[in-house]
């Protein structure tokens, strides 16, 4: 548990927020580009390894995804599930 209150920790997730923050902005200025895109499962793979919160924030800063019910109903999923689960280890 004490790996969970780490600055190492904290450090990876701000790393994986930001990643994912970007990865729609960059995902983003591909569309209106025509150009090679980033896959779906990219986003969600960052998100499940905890990066919920910058995926679902850079959903609608970007307006990307927005449409897609997967990543609506998803990236909110996810984020709920993670946090519930730091709750569950912090009272443990």
């Amino acid at each position: 548990m004490a790996f969970f209150c780490s600055p190492a920790f904290a450090g990876y997730l701000v790393v994986l927020n930001v990643l994912a923050l970007v990865l729609m902005g960059v995902d983003k200025r591909r569309a209106k580009r025509h150009a090679w895109r980033i896959p779906e499962a990219t986003f969600f793979a960052v998100a499940l390894l905890g990066g919920s919160a910058g995926a679902w924030a850079g959903m609608y800063l970007f307006r990307h995804k927005t449409r897609h019910w997967y990543f609506v109903v998803g990236m909110p999923f996810l984020l709920a599930a993670q946090c519930a689960a730091a709750a569950w280890l912090a009272l443990r």
